[in-house]
């Protein structure tokens, strides 16, 4: 399928070329990825006008039973909701669970709900690298909301809080108890906090919890200046506490819009990422090398053997690189 065929089908809103769109800038065929390339700059002008909300926290919290919830309240308020769901890749096998379809059966049978589940790769913390550019996909196509859902509480969570407009964080009744167990980097980027499961005799729990996390966050540095961090109580099960949930969101967006932060920061967000692919390509260009390939190994098992520390053998493996690049 050509190029200008892919966007006219994404610019319609189909789903399919959505889809088949995701898939090509998931390649790491190097040919493929220019048309990849071609067909992002084509769609640029189209982009920006969803909400893109990180949605994160430890197993068993119920994100994907929340997220549905939230994405199914949406859709009845008229709005057009994508999911991009990055799925923990096996380090042995390589594949990977891919079963947000699965977990979130009545959001995906919606004709206004998108659901994408990404295998992680190789990323760090399980972050699907191409997630920032599905991001523009699913705006291109025309949807509202665009949720990143994360696989659990670590370094994939600082990557997609830098990538989202708004980063939530899931906890469960009786976090409070447990505030020690929560790293403190998280709840820094975190802009709203939830606390699901916030249900029947759950209520109380969550209560104390609730106020234990209001006053651990008086003591931390809000990620956004101007901004102080909201802890509300949700259940995704029973349907309680998601209109609300909305409403703060939309504070939230036209708070930062109004102080002139929204767009700024996504502005610093594509730098970081230009910077990132840059690192990341430069990589590339430094291994293929054919000096650096050759030397690589020798080098990497004098480091391990205490031989040569790593700063020396950076040094000397970047001589070998500029050997047969002096200009």
């Amino acid at each position: 399928m050509n190029i200008e065929d892919l966007k006219k089908g994404l610019l319609e809103g189909n789903t399919r070329y959505l889809a088949k769109s995701i898939t090509l800038i998931e390649t790491t065929n190097l040919s493929k990825r220019e048309n990849a390339d071609r067909l992002l700059n084509s769609i640029l002008p189209y982009t920006g006008k969803s909400l893109r909300i990180g949605i994160s926290g430890v197993p068993g919290v119920g994100k994907s039973t929340f997220i549905e919830t939230f994405g199914k309240f949406l859709t009845s308020i008229g709005k057009k909701v994508a999911v991009l769901a990055v799925d923990p890749s096996s380090k042995i096998s390589g594949g990977s669970i891919l079963g947000d379809k699965t977990r979130m059966q009545e959001l995906s049978k919606d004709a206004n709900a998108f659901i994408r589940p990404s295998p992680s790769g190789e990323s760090l913390g399980g972050v699907a690298r191409k997630t920032r550019e599905s991001i523009l996909l699913c705006e291109a196509a025309g949807y509202d909301v665009v949720i990143v859902e994360t696989v659990g509480v670590g370094q994939s969570e600082i990557a997609v809080a830098s990538m989202v407009d708004c980063f939530v964080l899931l906890q469960l009744p009786g976090a409070g108890d447990e505030l020690q167990g929560i790293k403190k980097g998280i709840m820094e980027i975190s802009d709203i906090i939830l606390i699901n499961k916030a249900e029947a005799d759950n209520k109380p729990k969550a209560l104390l919890a609730k106020k234990q996390i209001e006053n651990a966050l008086h003591i931390l540095k809000p990620r956004a200046d101007k901004w102080q961090v909201r802890v509300l109580l949700v259940s995704a099960l029973k349907n309680e506490g998601i209109e609300a949930f909305w409403k703060t969101l939309r504070y939230f967006e036209t708070h930062m819009k109004n102080n002139g932060l929204f767009f700024e920061k996504r502005k610093e967000q594509s730098v970081d990422w230009m910077y990132k692919l840059l690192n990341d390509e430069i990589m590339r260009i430094f291994k293929s090398n054919e000096n650096v390939k050759k030397k690589l190994p020798d080098y990497i098992e004098n480091v391990k053997s205490g031989k040569e520390n790593p700063a020396s053998a950076t040094k000397k493996l970047i001589a070998e690189f500029f050997k047969d690049n002096h200009n």
